[in-house]
């Protein structure tokens, strides 16, 4: 396979990051419609599908971009040296689109408002805590799984995100874009916009504490 050129590994973070938030977003819908206000079965329905789309989307993605859909992630493979700094930028500002746009595309398919924010709380130390354990651990998996069975990459993170929805208070964003393009929905998986900067902060923390906790139980960074 050639190499992917920078503008191909862009629109693959793009789009892939797009149809991760129209995942998100569009299950939380379907799920909370379906569930006859039973809230512990409308997560179950937003939690499997967004598990699963993120193998397919790693698998399909992952030989192109490296398939982070996460500016969290893109800021820790930059500081350990396997993306530059002007490459990491351009793919945070690509995730930060396409998260929006895969909120948008989850309205136009039920026939919701394009614009809204969100009014759903969702703050407190319990969950900035949540946040926190969610990226490290997201961290944690892609390094470690990463440093010696790569191939089972995006199937362990499909399932740790799966978890990581049931054993967090907040249900486990980790990842800012999608916090931000979150707080663009007033449906079952929005976040009201000004929760979402302690959200970030604690997803931050959480990336770089496991990166550097990776990087001491030995996974170090890919020679460039």
């Amino acid at each position: 396979m050639l190499k992917p050129s920078p503008l191909q590994s862009l629109v693959a973070e793009l789009v892939g990051t797009a149809l991760l938030l129209a995942t998100v977003v569009g299950s939380g819908i379907m799920a909370e419609r379906l569930a006859g206000g039973n809230v512990a079965i409308a997560l179950l329905g937003n939690t499997l599908p967004t598990g699963a789309i993120l193998v397919v989307l790693i698998t399909m993605f992952g030989p192109i971009s490296g398939a982070h859909f996460n500016p969290a992630v893109t800021l820790v493979m930059a500081w350990r040296g396997e993306i530059d700094g002007p490459d990491a930028v351009t793919y945070v500002v690509a995730q930060i689109v396409g998260a929006v746009l895969g909120v948008l595309v989850a309205h136009a398919m039920f026939d919701l408002p394009l614009f809204e924010l969100s009014q759903k709380i969702r703050s407190g130390p319990g969950q900035w805590a949540a946040e926190f354990v969610a990226t490290l651990g997201l961290v944690l998996t892609i390094l470690l799984t990463g440093r010696t069975r790569p191939e089972v990459v995006p199937m362990v993170v499909g399932l740790y995100i799966t978890a990581a929805y049931w054993f967090t208070a907040s249900t486990s964003f980790a990842n800012p874009a999608v916090t931000l393009a979150r707080t663009l929905t007033n449906s079952f998986s929005g976040i009201q916009w000004t929760d979402a900067p302690a959200f970030i902060l604690a997803q931050l923390v959480g990336a770089f504490a496991g990166a550097g906790l990776a990087r001491w139980l030995g996974a170090e960074p890919r020679r460039l």
